[in-house]
């Protein structure tokens, strides 16, 4: 198979600004194309702007503005939002450029020369929303759009039509023998029951208004809608005017379309229906995503419930939100954005597992080998366990990718994720710090860590970039991780000894829910600021945990560094409360009281991530201990 790549998003309606739905398809449209850039390919990545049309011309017009204006200060909304969510597209495509216009004209010529294409006149429903003609047996209800369900308009106008019946058959035959050309595949079977239920052909010109590109058979006629917007995937790479590069991306490379479910006929019936007329190759792959809701509900603007892109990565941070929206669902269903889902998932699987398994192997690196990687001795099954999984995360991961399945390829890699955090504890390296005949295979296992920590990197540089770059910097790995590549990470033994390592910095700090002040006022003299209610303390989250280890702090008279097994992993609690307790090594095994959803701070050079729970009597601060039948990780109300 060819090692060229093409993706591409829809490109969006200027008609509004970008919002979760289109963030949604050019996000993974971004991972998509970072990871196939990780396997080697020559990846091009399209997205763009639909700036002609009916509707743009009248909302222009309603705003003060002459159409191209108009798609001219829209068009840069969306380049504006792309830049923020650090997506690393090689072209923006808009309609309204002269090399756009010249392959739309190419591409109805060439048809209408196949004898594709002719006069006639069309008379029936309409609808302004979709711009698309409904013929009888598509209406909804009484007189509903099938696509959108606003009430339909009656249009009698002279028109060009396109032989889309003619293709029927064919596009059923390729349908049948690809089975992966529409995904997923329960979006397949309806467009194959839609095909089967007999294709009109189709309007392809209007001649009603003027905003849009003429036809060069009949200039009285603008191009309408489909041979404009779906002629921008040839238009990008190259069909009008440099013949190398579509035989490179588009005659010999893999095409695959991201796009939500509402446009999925478009793509998957007219478009292929064109390509077949103009005898150009189909795409691979044309992928439909589902719908994003809030509290079950579509988004809206009446309703104030529309998701704004910007807000979210202010508030989280860019890899975050990209994190929680590639995770989240399946891509292909439908999804709840909602913000306790976001903060417990990027939580668990950013602060807790992964966070924890970088901040733990530095730390441990920093205080064991001084930051310097050894190569150390001796062999445990656990090893061969991890590097066998590991073979097992690239094969799944692959797999899942060349399906779109962004989320599986997720679920793999947090597997090899949480399998590193547990060969922590299998291995016990704090246990083998202790002796010298130990140290040999401390450096074994330690090494370990590391050279997983490398291979999680590049893995999950495609959904978060700039928190994988951070990782490559606190592991010292010289160079720009967006050059990683797969095949230089699949063996062992990459990181060699003598390698220098860097220092653990928090790099997914934990996410909180904003808690608002509440002042109560009891009296003229008296106001208590911030009392809680019963759901502010739900918010606190307060588990049983065991003490693996215990240590002072270097260059420190006050604290203790802590290793607790909290049950879903280990973390690092550092506690003010040496003066109490001046041998904390026989605190380990006690199970005691924590606060687990704080943010991580940093303590004279140490993580810290929670908070043991204490009592005060008489200057004396004391840890609460838990009965040893209390089972870890019980929460505490």
């Amino acid at each position: 198979m060819s090692k060229n790549f093409y993706v591409t998003t829809p490109i969006y309606y200027v008609n509004g600004d970008p919002h979760v739905g289109s963030a949604y398809t050019t996000i993974a449209a971004d991972v998509l194309a970072r990871y196939k850039k990780t396997m080697g390919y020559d990846v091009f990545f399209l997205t763009g702007s639909d700036e002609h049309g009916q509707k743009v011309e009248e909302k222009a017009i309603e705003m003060g503005y002459t159409p191209q204006e108009w798609t001219d200060k829209m068009s840069v909304r969306f380049k504006e939002m792309w830049e923020k969510l650090n997506i690393d597209n090689n072209d923006f495509i808009r309609t309204t450029e002269d090399r756009h216009k010249k392959a739309v004209q190419k591409i109805i010529q060439k048809v209408y020369d196949n004898g594709d294409i002719y006069k006639g006149s069309y008379e029936g429903k309409y609808c302004v929303s979709c711009e698309t003609f409904v013929p009888e047996n598509q209406i909804v209800g009484e007189n509903g759009c099938p696509d959108c369900g606003k009430e339909l308009g009656v249009v009698k106008e002279e028109s060009y039509f396109f032989k889309m019946s003619k293709y029927q058959d064919m596009l059923l035959k390729h349908i049948d023998e690809n089975p992966e050309f529409i995904l997923p595949k329960s979006r397949r079977n309806e467009v194959i029951s839609f095909i089967k239920q007999g294709l009109m052909d189709l309007s392809i010109s209007r001649n009603t208004f003027d905003w849009g590109i003429p036809l060069k058979i009949d200039e009285e006629h603008i191009t309408y809608v489909w041979f404009d917007a779906l002629t921008n995937y040839l238009t990008a790479v190259g069909y009008e005017n440099n013949e190398d590069m579509f035989s490179k991306f588009w005659k010999d490379g893999e095409i695959v379309h991201l796009l939500g479910k509402d446009i999925l006929r478009f793509h998957a019936i007219i478009w292929p229906c064109m390509l077949l007329a103009a005898g150009e190759k189909l795409p691979e792959k044309i992928v439909a995503h589902g719908w994003w809701t809030v509290a079950g509900e579509k988004m809206s603007k009446s309703k104030g419930n529309v998701v704004d892109p910007i807000a979210e990565i202010e508030k989280y941070g860019v890899d975050a939100f990209r994190y929680f929206l590639l995770s989240e669902v399946h891509f292909g269903s439908d999804g709840d954005y909602n913000t306790t889902a976001m903060i417990n998932r990027v939580n668990a699987n950013l602060s807790n597992d992964l966070g924890n398994l970088l901040n733990r192997t530095l730390g441990m690196y920093s205080k064991y080998f001084g930051s310097v990687v050894e190569a150390g001795e001796g062999h445990e099954i656990y090893d061969d366990e991890i590097k066998v999984l590991w073979e097992e995360t690239l094969a799944e991961v692959d797999k899942y990718m060349s399906t779109v399945e962004f989320s599986k390829a997720l679920e793999a890699i947090w597997k090899f994720v949480s399998r590193m955090n547990k060969y922590i504890d299998e291995t016990m390296p704090w246990a083998l710090a202790k002796t010298d005949e130990g140290k040999p295979r401390l450096a074994v296992v330690l090494k370990n860590l590391v050279e997983a920590l490398n291979k999680i990197a590049v893995m999950v540089y495609p959904y978060i970039p700039e928190s994988a770059s951070k990782m490559w910097e606190q592991l010292g790995i010289d160079g720009d991780i967006k050059t990683a590549k797969v095949e230089d990470i699949k063996a062992w033994d990459i990181l060699k000894a003598g390698h220098k390592l860097g220092e653990a910095t928090p790099i997914f700090p934990r996410l909180e829910k904003p808690v608002e002040k509440v002042t109560l006022e009891i009296n003229k003299d008296l106001v208590i600021e911030n009392p809680i209610e019963i759901t502010d303390f739900e918010k606190i989250e307060m588990k049983v945990v065991e003490i693996l280890e215990a240590e002072l702090v270097e260059g420190s008279k006050r604290l203790i560094k802590f290793k607790v097994e909290t049950g879903s992993g280990i973390r690092q609690i550092v506690s003010g409360i040496a003066k109490t307790y001046k041998k904390p090594e026989e605190l380990v095994g006690k199970k005691v009281m924590a606060v687990l959803n704080l943010n991580s701070v940093e303590l004279q050079g140490e993580i810290s991530q929670g908070m043991l729970l204490t009592t005060v009597e008489k200057k004396r601060t004391k840890l609460i201990f838990i009965d040893e039948a209390v089972k870890v990780a019980s929460k505490i109300k």
